[in-house]
């Protein structure tokens, strides 16, 4: 899908709390239809970004644009269940969301691959049921963004490629602009159009390819070199609190972080 229509624009975005400079001079636009991958060390500023471009919180400088009206689809890192209240997915999938019913949440599951969860308890799901669950409800909004934040944490290796293809399949099918926030750009190389690297502010952008080489990704993350699969692998309160992993596997060697945590 070619990209299309902008459906959010930063300007010259800057925040600072308690005289501390936080992020500075972001400029950046999200394309309907275009998948873009938030990349950057531990710190850098990639939650603090995101609270920013979804209107939770204000910047200090410069202006934000939304699409009038703009539908968001997001998935926190994780979910935090308290296992002493008892709820299920097709619970979860309806709390909040008045226009949905069980055939939609049924629906919603089954577009993911998890149709078989909707009666299951919340707190007994594995880690890559949970974040089938989570990107479900994001898609059920139809939404016109779908806001990931590192989504394939606690999803073991064998099942994080399936996530991304199906990230990929879902921008195809609602035909929605797609932000990806990931901690390694090697980890999400095949499954994103552009990246961009955020060090407190974007010190690179582009292709995937054009980035890894980039003097400033380099210095970030290292040239280590080292064979890339394709595969992929994050928590949340139920109120929707915003908390930062991520893991993909081609068949051709790729640049990879030296210093991964």
């Amino acid at each position: 899908m070619s990209p299309s229509a902008p459906l959010i624009t930063a300007d010259s975005i800057s925040l600072q709390l308690t005289g501390r400079q936080l992020l500075k001079g972001i400029t950046l636009e999200l394309l309907q239809g275009e998948i873009v991958t938030l990349i950057g060390p531990n710190g850098a500023g990639k939650t603090t970004l995101l609270r920013l471009l979804l209107d939770l919180t204000k910047p200090s400088s410069g202006s934000i644009w939304r699409l009038p009206g703009l539908r968001i689809g997001y998935m926190p890192q994780r979910l935090q269940i308290d296992s002493s209240m008892p709820m299920s997915v097709e619970r979860f999938l309806l709390l909040g969301q008045p226009g949905m019913d069980v055939a939609q949440a049924q629906k919603a599951l089954d577009r993911v691959g998890a149709g078989q969860l909707l009666k299951a308890s919340l707190a007994n799901l594995s880690g890559g049921e949970m974040q089938r669950v989570l990107l479900a409800r994001a898609a059920s909004r139809k939404p016109q963004l779908l806001v990931l934040d590192e989504p394939t944490q606690g999803v073991d290796v064998g099942g994080q490629s399936e996530l991304y293809q199906l990230i990929a399949t879902l921008r195809d099918e609602l035909g929605c602009g797609v932000l990806l926030v990931s901690h390694d750009l090697h980890l999400v190389m095949a499954a994103t159009d552009r990246v961009l690297c955020l060090n407190q502010h974007i010190c690179c952008h582009g292709h995937p390819e054009q980035v890894s080489k980039d003097p400033a990704y380099l210095e970030l993350f290292g040239d280590k070199v080292a064979p890339y699969t394709h595969q992929h692998n994050h928590q949340h309160k139920l109120s929707g609190d915003i908390a930062d992993a991520g893991e993909c596997i081609h068949d051709h060697p790729k640049k990879t972080p030296s210093n991964k945590k």
